[in-house]
């Protein structure tokens, strides 16, 4: 599996720099990164010596790669192939034992399409597919079979009805989002209706997820409404997006019904959304999750580190999303999102961001995440990190 995945960055790196020669039926595009990250623990750190939360300090580096690729077969057929590949190195990597095994666990479905090339005691080198599948287009038919995004979430913050492959807001790197090893089967009833059946690759029924969805317009608005089975429950969703006088309102919700009464208890996940561009450039979106599954008393810790999947978006039953951005010149904007959750623990995310571009396809970013929860002495802030990314993209 190393000397295939290796082979495979090679043979499209090539391909890239063969780009210009003549016309093709593929193409090849992608982008490298790298990202310095300062992470402040204020007796938040796990210290495994001495069995207790300690004061540290890390800084960590990230050379983030993609490449992806495209094959047009013919008018009808396309394969698609996109190798991300990831070097961790720093005194994060060297303080958590087993982190290449952390990397690897957490980014594959069914089939194994990654690699650990790399695993020393501060260094990680990790690469994967995570596109890889075949698509067939005719008319009003659509097919694709492999690793795919199945995206039918309709919200900018929280999808509950993401229940293929749910993603977290805080893993602002990764904007590609996660895929599924799946067939997905598409027909256009219309021109702003379909309907949509996907099915995820599982040997345990427990495991499966499988389920259809139907788009349609109505009133200027448009719905979904989605029903499965995914992971031992039973899913009934839907969802809305379209306009209210001149803001923008969007809407999610999916109740999870387990079909064994030994199982875990029913869930409901529902969020609501406004969003709104001001004459002067200004955006504002507001959103609320409700999130059964969360808890009230948790640490704001958890954000980094809990289960996550479309029946828990956030660690807090409650939360409430505000964010606003705006170009202060044509070249750098400035952006603003926080998270409350009006819980015990009044739980406090922010999240600052500054995007320069330096020249065409050069960015600039700096991206701050503060966390905050409240204790009986008060507020404290366990958890702060910044991070500085270049980025290249061709």
């Amino acid at each position: 599996m190393k000397r295939l995945l290796l082979l495979i960055m090679l043979g499209l790196s090539l391909a890239h720099l063969q780009a210009q020669e003549e016309p093709r039926n593929w193409t090849v595009n992608g982008y490298v990164k790298n990202m310095q990250t300062l992470l402040f623990f204020n007796d938040a750190y796990p210290d495994l010596s001495q069995g207790q939360l300690v004061d540290t300090f890390f800084q960590d580096n990230l050379i983030h790669s993609r490449l992806n690729f495209r094959w047009y077969l013919d008018k009808n057929w396309t394969v698609r192939a996109d190798l991300r590949t990831r070097v961790f190195y720093g005194s994060f990597v060297q303080a958590t034992p087993g982190y290449g095994n952390l990397v690897d666990d957490a980014n594959n479905d069914y089939f194994d399409l990654s690699q650990v090339i790399l695993n020393e005691d501060a260094w990680v080198m990790h690469t994967m597919l995570d596109r890889l599948y075949a698509e067939y287009v005719n008319d009003k038919l659509e097919i694709r079979l492999g690793r795919q995004r199945i995206n039918w979430g309709i919200s900018t913050v929280w999808n509950p009805n993401d229940i293929f492959n749910a993603f977290a807001f805080t893993d602002f790197d990764y904007e590609e989002r996660p895929g599924s090893d799946a067939l997905r089967v598409k027909y256009y009833t219309g021109f702003a209706s379909s309907v949509e059946i996907a099915v995820g690759m599982f040997d345990d029924f427990n495991e499966a997820t499988i389920a259809g969805l139907w788009r349609f317009n109505q009133w200027s608005y448009d719905f979904q409404v989605l029903a499965g089975y995914t992971r031992g429950d039973l899913a009934l969703g839907g969802g809305w997006a379209g306009n209210l006088g001149g803001v923008g309102l969007k809407g999610e919700l999916t109740y999870f019904l387990p079909v064994e009464e030994q199982g875990d208890d029913a869930a409901f996940a529902a969020t609501l959304g406004l969003d709104y561009s001001f004459s002067n450039s200004l955006y504002a979106s507001l959103g609320y999750l409700y999130n059964s599954e969360g808890g009230i008393r948790n640490s704001i810790t958890g954000l980094f580190s809990f289960e996550l999947s479309a029946r828990n978006l956030y660690p807090y039953r409650h939360a409430l999303f505000v964010q606003s951005s705006y170009p202060v010149t044509p070249l750098f904007n400035a952006g603003l999102a926080a998270i409350y959750s009006p819980v015990d623990v009044h739980a406090l995310f922010f999240n600052p961001n500054l995007t320069y571009s330096i020249r065409a396809n050069w960015d600039l970013d700096l991206i701050g995440q503060i966390s905050f929860d409240q204790e009986a002495e008060g507020y404290r802030s366990p958890l702060q990190a910044v991070f500085l990314r270049l980025k290249w993209s061709f």
